[in-house]
């Protein structure tokens, strides 16, 4: 009878602000998936740059006949005692762990790989087109970079030494900013979701006035009093993260998944780390709602 009351106390409190209780599910769902979506650019990120721990920090790119740096038009392409003679200065250095030389071929088919979502862009590059290079890991790729660039770039035979790093630095800074924007605009709207629960369930408290006031009277315990008004807070956050977890299933499956197909590396994020994040919107979503809800009736019901 008790478990009756309240789902119908439920019910009512539900339907009769429904304009607020449909707001406050789409201001719910609206942060959620968006915490989420920070949350799944976070791991993506973290996941990328794990991926490229211990790859290569430093490549140089040897003369080919197609090369159009000055050095290369002067002296032609790389000979092999040259690639011999680069390798040795390398090889000695001390704040280099190790050496590896890559030739043309190996480049291209390398690229053909790597680029297989794209055959359109594939077909349009030749074997010629990608020089060899020799990829280099430093012991210390912060102190070391310089010294190592400058022990070659002048040497016969080479085209330009690239620091890897620099590059997907920019490309990380990006990514932090659209994750960092997207963790904002979610954070404001939770505070915009716990000021309308609080009023959802101020209004709702208010309406039914009169009900908690006989239920006082005839000795009802504050947390049988409160328990309707928790559990519409509750339900209206659980509405909310349902819609929240199907959009961010679509943005893993439409968004994040489609983004692989323009890298040149596979570390895209797996069911676990969606279910994760989808459980964690929950929890925050549950506690958002649960806690506000609660705050707000031991201020207005204590009158």
């Amino acid at each position: 009878m008790r478990a009756q009351f309240v789902f119908q106390e439920i019910w009512i409190g539900l339907r009769r602000n429904l304009t607020m209780t449909i707001a406050l599910v789409v201001v719910v769902a609206i942060s959620l998936s968006l915490l989420g979506t920070g949350l799944l650019f976070i791991k993506q990120v973290d996941s990328t740059r794990t991926y490229w721990q211990g790859k290569v920090e430093v490549s140089i790119y040897l003369c080919t006949s197609e090369s159009v740096s000055v050095q290369c038009k002067q002296n032609g392409a790389s000979t092999a005692a040259q690639r011999q003679q680069i390798q040795q200065t390398l090889s000695s250095n001390s704040a280099v762990a190790s050496v590896t030389y890559e030739s043309q071929a190996q480049a291209y088919q390398r690229f053909k790989q790597e680029f297989s979502n794209s055959p359109s862009f594939v077909s349009t590059v030749q074997q010629g087109d990608i020089p060899d290079s020799f990829q280099v890991k430093l012991k210390n790729p912060q102190a070391d970079y310089g010294s190592v660039a400058a022990s070659v770039t002048s040497k016969p035979g080479v085209d330009s030494v690239i620091d890897d790093r620099s590059i997907l630095d920019k490309f990380y800074k990006l990514l932090d900013g659209a994750r960092n924007a997207v963790v904002i605009i979610a954070l404001v709207l939770l505070i915009a979701a716990t000021l309308l629960v609080a009023n959802t369930i101020r209004l709702s408290a208010f309406n039914r006035r009169r009900e908690t006031g006989i239920m006082r009277l005839v000795g009802a315990s504050n947390f049988y009093i409160q328990l309707p008004f928790l559990l519409e807070g509750v339900i209206a956050g659980l509405i909310g993260w349902a819609i929240a977890a199907g959009l961010l299933i679509a943005v893993k499956a439409l968004w994040l998944d489609n983004l692989q197909q323009y890298f040149t590396f596979n570390v895209g994020l797996s069911a676990g780390d969606l279910i994760e994040v989808v459980v964690l919107a929950m929890c925050v979503g549950v506690v958002l709602c649960g806690a506000t809800s609660f705050l707000t009736l031991r201020r207005y019901l204590r009158i």
